[in-house]
């Protein structure tokens, strides 16, 4: 039976995170973390339940961009997507006139990836299957019809893609075997945030190492003094020899990134996150020349906004390690472009997470890169963050410092109903008490909140 898209809901739901400076960095001070979430209803037994990242003022936003993009999807017969989903990416990507306001970058691009995500929670779902078992059993031939080549061929062709997933075919079982045995391995900034204080970063490290993990992030940028006296707080709880990486947000110019970290060395960071403009291919390169003889290597992505600029990332040797997030980009089928132009040029893909709802969505992509396009796990790792996951139905696992295989069909984006009532901006039982007590400004239209604060 024909399974057709009935109706595209959107809710903006956000999580008053700031009150306690969870997720705090050197630009994004007091983030609530957020997320436009939407569910896809059908004729049939299945929802799409999917979401796109955001930390607070401007989800209203992307939720209006996604209900323009619901003209794609509401009315269409399901399969009929997934049969053809090389091409309903590009139409849904490259309306001929929403794209003057990207092309495939911003609020439009977001909440396409809301959508996208969406609709391949309801394929898992179809299938009977979670979204990394559906992937890791295509053939070649149908992953790479998932994906646009246009703009990328100069980099990556679909011949070279086939050949790439081919080879990923051998020993793909025992590869499948070993994730379900061993699990993902992860790697934390639950203890980083920038705003928490030394007390709070030693409990939180000795919390972390407790439940066995081996490998820390830490955000830094804001100012030089304090980031020392933090590191070597971090260096005095869990050694040298556990790797430990550092993020700046974006926070620096390329000549201040170079200074700042050199002084940092002494702490031997693994790499230095998103140093300086997502945007500045030439910066970070300027970067990694003058710190990869430290032994600091250069990552960003979590903020890269189309497979075009990985592109340019990736070719020019700019970064050293790729971190593809499930939200920024148009969902699975872009990441696997993604992955794939990487695994050419031999750069590590360690997904960006945490946020709402990141960790449950990139675990999946993380297992089909190694079971068929890495097939190695030297030097990969996926972001964990421990927050919020209370409010997903099929919630990350994690054991040994490393993620479980979800076997739930679907995506795991699906939130329990209660929290996405309670939750939800800004009429929501949580917020409106907030708004009472005083902790939440109640909201206003957003140029006006923008004059009003300036």
């Amino acid at each position: 039976m024909a399974v057709k898209i009935l109706s595209l809901d959107v809710k903006d739901i956000r999580f008053p995170t700031s009150l306690q400076n969870d997720g705090s960095d050197a630009m994004h001070t007091d983030p609530d973390y957020s997320c436009a979430y939407v569910t896809l209803a059908t004729d049939s037994e299945h929802s799409g339940f999917g979401h796109t990242f955001t930390i607070g003022r401007g989800t209203e936003i992307v939720c209006e961009a996604v209900e323009i993009l619901s003209r794609f999807v509401v009315g269409q017969v399901a399969q009929d997507i997934f049969d053809n989903f090389g091409e309903f990416y590009r139409k849904i990507t490259n309306d001929t006139q929403l794209r003057w306001i990207g092309p495939e970058k911003g609020v439009v691009h977001l909440a396409a990836a809301a959508v996208l995500n969406a609709l391949w929670d309801l394929w898992g779902k179809m299938e009977n299957k979670p979204v990394w078992k559906l992937l890791v059993d295509m053939e070649p031939e149908k992953l790479v019809s998932l994906i646009d080549f246009r703009w990328l061929s100069d980099s990556l062709t679909k011949e070279e893609a086939l050949e790439l997933l081919r080879k990923g075919q051998d020993g793909k079982q025992e590869r499948e075997d070993e994730m379900r045995r061993d699990g993902y391995p992860a790697y934390t900034t639950s203890a980083g945030w920038l705003g928490y204080n030394d007390d709070k970063i030693r409990q939180l490290l000795r919390d972390a190492q407790a439940d066995g993990f081996k490998r820390f992030k830490f955000k830094v940028g804001a100012n030089l003094e304090e980031d020392i006296r933090r590191l070597r707080i971090v260096r005095d709880e869990i050694g040298y020899d556990i790797p430990m990486m550092t993020d700046a947000n974006q926070r620096w110019d390329v000549d201040e990134a170079i200074h700042w970290m050199k002084q940092l060395a002494e702490f031997k960071p693994l790499w230095i996150e998103e140093p300086t403009s997502p945007d500045d291919v030439l910066g970070h390169l300027e970067i990694a020349k003058a710190l990869n003889p430290l032994g600091i290597k250069v990552a960003t992505g979590e903020m890269c906004q189309n497979k075009v600029m990985f592109k340019q990332f990736l070719k020019s040797g700019a970064m050293q390690f790729c971190q593809i997030d499930s939200c920024r980009v148009a969902s699975v089928n872009e990441n696997l472009a993604i992955m794939l132009m990487a695994q050419k040029y031999n750069v590590p893909v360690c997904p960006h997470a945490g946020g709402v709802g990141l960790c449950e969505l990139v675990q999946h992509l993380s297992f089909f890169y190694y079971i068929c396009i890495s097939r190695t796990l030297e030097n990969r790792m996926t972001e964990f963050a421990n927050h919020l996951h209370e409010h997903y139905k099929d919630p990350v696992v994690i054991k040994n410092s490393a993620y479980q295989m979800p076997l739930v069909p679907g995506y795991s984006g699906e939130m329990f109903e209660d929290s996405a009532r309670q939750y939800e901006y800004p009429n929501g039982p949580v917020w409106q008490k907030l708004f009472q007590e005083g902790k939440a400004t109640r909201p206003v239209k957003y140029l006006q909140f923008m004059r009003d604060n300036q």
